[in-house]
């Protein structure tokens, strides 16, 4: 019997599972949406005892939708928190899922174990100071720094950092609930279209809402780049398949830098600095059975 990892990448829309090796091989994956957690819990330990029947499984990872408790020694250790996913709200996700698939659950949020795949498998081998950003639905992101994965108090939370919203209309306040003109709330797919009237993939190429999105994005990656000094920053999500929009974050993020981070990733080789993702539409998935694969207790 063929030994794999079982990764759970869980969206607020759809939750993705499936199974991988230690290569960064994905051998099958499904689909399930995301309804209630007892529903949704319930598909998944349906699909983990089919595959459990033709391969061993010898760890789990999620790579979940947040806010998360990952604090080990807090009462809501593994707890979604503060999400406005009706019903999600409180929910113990690391316990729900251990109690049914009978396994040790290696849980972390989704931006977290999208890095460690790129850490792994992707453009971020050999690095150990990291940033994974993605930019779709919502904006969110996952640091690595000297080697492990930043929680701290809670876990990074780099798309509700404030930014400037100069160029923007008077009249945008910006799409987030909680803080209105934060990188989400101006810079994501929801965003994009408040601003523009349509959904972000039926905006041409050559719109002039992709000059204005890089600007905004080149504005978050600067704080970032200035507070945690990363070696490489990756990013994805849905947004990031406008290829357009890296020459102009390329350059914008030089401009505000001003040659004060004068270093050779930024004045002389930023295009290998600021990336697009490697794995389009498995890097969730990839995320979660990293998570699997790593040793370090969570």
């Amino acid at each position: 019997m063929q030994e794999c990892w079982f990764g759970i990448e869980g969206g607020g829309t759809k939750f993705i599972c499936g199974l991988g090796n230690d290569r960064g091989d994905v051998m099958e994956r499904i689909t399930i949406p995301t309804t209630s957690p007892t529903e949704t819990i319930s598909r998944i330990s349906d699909y983990y005892r089919q595959v459990s029947e033709i391969s061993k499984i010898i760890g789990v990872g999620v790579g979940c939708f947040g806010p998360l408790d990952l604090d080990p020694v807090s009462p809501t250790y593994g707890y979604i928190t503060a999400t406005p996913k009706l019903g999600w709200k409180d929910f113990d996700i690391k316990g729900g899922l251990e109690s049914v698939l009978g396994s040790k659950v290696r849980l972390d949020t989704d931006v977290n174990a999208a890095l460690l795949s790129e850490l792994k498998w992707g453009v971020g081998q050999g690095l150990t100071d990291l940033v994974y950003l993605t930019i779709g639905t919502g904006v969110g992101g996952g640091a690595l720094s000297g080697g492990k994965l930043v929680h701290g108090m809670l876990h990074p939370e780099m798309g509700h950092m404030l930014i400037s919203t100069a160029g923007l209309p008077q009249d945008f306040s910006g799409v987030c609930p909680y803080h209105g003109c934060c990188l989400e709330g101006l810079a994501s797919g929801p965003a994009l279209e408040a601003l523009w009237g349509c959904n972000a993939a039926d905006i041409p190429e050559d719109h002039p809402a992709w000059v204005l999105e890089a600007i905004l994005l080149a504005r978050g990656l600067v704080n970032i780049i200035l507070l945690l000094s990363p070696q490489k920053i990756i990013l994805g999500g849905g947004v990031m398949a406008q290829n357009q929009l890296f020459p102009i974050l390329h350059e914008t993020v030089r401009n505000l830098l001003n040659g004060y981070i004068n270093t050779i990733h930024i004045m002389d080789d930023i295009e290998n600095y600021i990336v697009p993702a490697s794995f389009a539409k498995n890097t969730g998935l990839l995320g979660a059975i990293a998570l699997a694969t790593d040793s370090e207790d969570n």
